[in-house]
């Protein structure tokens, strides 16, 4: 069964870089057929995608966050991680890790931007 966790600060303040991981377990995140993707949602909004890196490591985002987005995969810890750079209090919101195409979620965490 895989499993997802993400970690990560609860609170950042503005202009900072955020960085979460999510652990992922029963699983490689290396294995051929699996991507992973980040997803969020924030007060009054939908949910939106950030970004997604393909098993190959190819990595792509949402235009309006590809120029302060990076998502990348850690082998030696089994995580993917997410950095998320010159937040705002716009940033705030609900953060997901999920296998989109294997219907796979974490539970989430939520994050704060604020001084």
């Amino acid at each position: 069964q895989v499993q997802l966790q993400e970690s990560g600060p609860g609170l950042v303040k503005p202009s900072q870089t955020l960085s979460l991981s999510c652990t992922v377990s029963g699983i490689s995140v290396a294995a051929r057929g699996w991507g992973w993707s980040w997803l969020r949602r924030s007060p009054g909004k939908g949910l939106e995608w950030i970004g997604s890196i393909q098993d190959s490591g190819i990595s792509y985002y949402t235009p309006s966050y590809k120029s302060r987005a990076s998502i990348s995969k850690d082998t030696s810890n089994n995580q993917v991680t997410l950095q998320l750079g010159s937040v705002t209090p716009e940033d705030t919101g609900r953060y997901w890790c999920t296998s989109l195409s294997r219907g796979v979620w974490g539970q989430g965490i939520q994050v704060t931007v604020s001084a």
